[in-house]
């Protein structure tokens, strides 16, 4: 039995707000598309099943595992831990100052989905319990959660977004 394989497909993506005009295999996902294609590395592979979230990149401003999205399904503008560098600059602060971090290899993820929960939050929004439950598709092998959730916390705190006074 002999297989045919499907022709490569153009497209027009706008990654960290720049507009790229690319050529990928229908199967390549955006995670391969990031790293291999466009160089932008920050992205991490890890899971490769939608598992651990160190691939995630923001599509629009919604969080996604770019390892479980096809790059001809991308539907909005991508953002990845690169096209956060001057906006988040608060949040990597305070990820560093709430001991957020070890190894490093989960933390772009984790960036890139707390941004996107800042994004989106009010001060009425934002507690301990929210913010756990909307990092809790990120997997850290190495701080546990109780620092990242310190780190979000801290941050929001500095945007005027924190109201809740139940720290630890």
């Amino acid at each position: 039995m002999t297989t045919t394989r499907q022709p490569d497909v153009e497209l027009d993506l706008t990654v960290n707000g720049e507009r790229r005009q690319i050529v990928v295999a229908p199967g390549d996902t955006l995670l391969s598309v990031l790293r291999n294609t466009l160089g932008l590395t920050g992205t991490k592979e890890s899971c490769g099943r939608g598992e651990c979230g160190a691939c995630t990149v923001l599509m629009g401003n919604k969080p996604v595992m770019s390892c479980m999205l096809l790059a001809v399904e991308v539907a909005s503008d991508v953002t990845t831990i690169e096209g956060l560098t001057e906006t988040s600059l608060d949040l990597r602060e305070s990820f560093a100052q709430a001991y957020g971090f070890q190894c490093g290899f989960c933390t772009s993820g984790q960036i890139v989905r707390a941004e996107a929960l800042l994004m989106r939050a009010t001060p009425e929004s934002l507690n301990r319990q929210s913010v756990t439950e909307a990092m809790g598709g990120n997997i850290c092998r190495c701080t546990g959660y109780t620092q990242i959730v310190d780190a979000v916390e801290l941050c929001a705190r500095r945007r005027g977004l924190w109201a809740n006074e139940d720290t630890p």
